[in-house]
């Protein structure tokens, strides 16, 4: 037998992070914990603790709470807007750290205005959550469909006992070998209902299983639904809300504001649409994610749903008369004016000055979204084609230390 004793390892195991188990979002946890980097780090976060509001408001919002990101916030506008539900002129809060962007935005909602606003349309607006159900060959899984087709009030009823505000539309479904994809489709009110609907579902195929002869297994998420992920079934069918933001541009304003022609933009465009094909893009246009991130990150919305609201399909004719008509439809842009970030401090101002805070206010969110992404479209198309792009970014976008 070896009497020898076994090496101790000299490295200690790393500390956690604190946590108060009294009060975790008291001002005095936030300070524990930035005491602790400055211990492990060396790095005393100094502005990261200077914020303005209690940290009290936090809980559901984030956890091991220690300060704040500050990004600074523009004002671009106003931008006229003539739709359902968002009607008159707008400032717009956009929050980035690039230069030259809201001096972008600011210009295209110029143009916008000139020639008499924009048009925004919500065409429709679903949110999903897609289960799939496993059997043990595709006969099972495709009789399986058609009972839940006969089922559909059931379900639906078993959905909404979790929610006040989600309602079932309609469930869509996909055969995969034994596999039979559920696509959940909810109407979510003002939410964006990520969380709604997943709950909802849930509950629903608890219900089925409980129900159907088989009482088959299910997996909550078989991902056709694509959280936080682009993807075309999205582009198709709609993710969030699909809204439209349209404008015919007059050819002597395009020329004076932007230095280009209604025939300029249109041949510009033919070049675009085959790059974007040949890329195999998720946007034809030019930088929706821009406008759409800054306006999230102001507004309190969950900025990885970029990632899918970020998808858009531009649409333009150059008219008979030179004038240009350009559309852009935001195919999966998902946003809320209740719930989540939305209530916290300097968001619930952002959405206070566009008259969006609160329930009842979500199309009208989308619609001025929809208007800022095609203010920006204009504004980076033209400057590309005027040849300035590279030039506004060296005067307003240089920032080197």
């Amino acid at each position: 037998m070896n009497n020898e004793s076994k090496p101790q390892s000299t490295t200690a195991a790393p500390r956690k992070v604190p946590r108060s188990k009294d009060n975790d979002y008291a001002p005095g946890a936030a300070t524990a914990r930035r005491d602790f980097v400055q211990a492990q780090t060396g790095v005393t976060l100094e502005h990261v603790g200077r914020y303005s509001f209690d940290p009290a408001v936090l809980p559901g919002n984030i956890e091991n709470f220690t300060g704040v990101a500050q990004v600074p916030i523009g004002i671009a506008g106003p931008v006229r807007i003539n739709g359902e539900h968002a009607q008159g002129d707008f400032y717009v809060p956009m929050a980035t750290t690039e230069g030259t962007l809201v001096a972008s935005y600011n210009r295209g909602m110029r143009l916008l205005s000139e020639s008499g606003g924009v048009k925004t349309t919500v065409v429709e607006s679903f949110m999903q959550r897609s289960p799939v159900f496993k059997f043990d060959d595709a006969l099972q899984a495709r009789e399986f469909g058609h009972w839940v087709t006969a089922n559909f009030e059931g379900i639906k009823a078993a959905a909404e006992t979790t929610t006040r505000v989600g309602k079932l539309s309609h469930i869509g479904q996909y055969a995969i070998g034994p596999l039979r994809y559920l696509r959940f489709n909810y109407s979510t009110g003002d939410a964006a209902g990520q969380n709604m609907v997943g709950k909802a579902t849930l509950a629903a195929c608890q219900w089925i299983q409980l129900n159907h002869p088989d009482h088959p297994n299910f997996l909550l998420s078989g991902n056709i639904d694509t959280d936080k992920k682009h993807s075309q079934i999205n582009t198709l069918l709609t993710r969030g809300k699909r809204v439209v933001a349209e404008v015919v541009l007059k050819d002597e304003i395009l020329k004076r504001i932007m230095g280009v022609t209604g025939r300029d933009l249109f041949q510009a465009r033919q070049i675009s649409q085959a790059g974007a094909f040949m890329a195999g893009s998720a946007n034809n246009g030019a930088h929706s994610a821009n406008g759409i991130t800054a306006l999230f990150i102001a507004t309190g919305q969950d900025v990885a749903n970029v990632a899918e609201s970020h998808a858009a399909v531009t649409y333009a004719q150059l008219l008979d008369n030179g004038d240009y008509y350009w559309s852009i439809t935001l195919t999966s842009l998902i946003v809320a004016t209740y719930g989540g970030g939305t209530g916290l401090a300097t968001q619930r101002e952002c959405l206070e000055m566009l008259g969006c805070y609160g329930q009842g206010k979500a199309n009208k969110f989308a619609e001025i979204c929809a208007a800022t992404v095609l203010a920006g479209e204009t504004s980076l198309s033209s400057a590309v084609l005027h040849g300035d792009w590279v030039s506004s970014h060296d005067q307003l976008g240089r920032n080197r230390p």
